[in-house]
């Protein structure tokens, strides 16, 4: 509503201008100074409802924030109620009690993946430190073998095959009877 008037009163004041540019081309400055006088008071009455305006606006952000406050309030309310409740229904002694199952069964779950992974049968006899000196061996052998090949040999050409017709390498496969048990034990825990 206050925009609607501050455009007529602009529209006033612009015919007031209008009336006064006529009054003087027709040479009466007393008339042209009075549509003057008449165009300040309306501008004045334009500013003041500007201010209005802002006013109205300023106490509209301002019950904004009253209102979010209000809610937060109620909300922090809310939530401490809740709180409060939870307090009541749980003490300290039911939380150790609860952590202390938990952390029963945890142990108990620890105990059951140590007897599952605990080696059974002939993996079981094997010694690791010979299992490791066997392994420093076929190390030192494959070093030595490496050393004694004769320096001087140029590494074959690559062959240009077309794509598409990549010739097929067997994959040699060594079996062992460690692989073979493995196989058959996951075999057996698959079913």
């Amino acid at each position: 509503m206050l925009e609607k008037k501050e455009k007529v009163l602009a529209k006033k004041a612009a015919a007031e201008v209008e009336k006064a540019k006529e009054l003087a081309k027709a040479r009466n400055k007393r008339a042209a100074v009075q549509c003057l006088k008449r165009k300040r008071l309306y501008e004045q009455q334009i500013e003041q409802l500007g201010n209005f305006q802002l006013r109205i606006h300023d106490q509209m952000i301002m019950l904004e924030g009253a209102k979010a406050t209000t809610e937060t309030v109620d909300a922090l309310r809310t939530g401490a109620s809740a709180m409060k409740a939870m307090q009541k229904a749980t003490n300290i002694d039911d939380v150790d009690k609860t952590m202390d199952e938990i952390n029963e069964q945890t142990e108990n779950m620890k105990q059951i993946q140590d007897a599952l992974s605990t080696p059974i049968g002939a993996a079981a006899d094997f010694d690791e430190d010979e299992l490791e000196a066997e392994l420093e061996e076929l190390e030192g052998a494959e070093l030595e073998e490496q050393l004694l090949q004769p320096a001087t040999t140029a590494p074959a050409a690559p062959v240009q095959v077309p794509a598409g017709r990549q010739p097929a390498r067997p994959v040699p496969q060594k079996h062992t009877a460690e692989e073979d048990e493995l196989a058959a034990l996951q075999a057996e825990m698959a079913l």
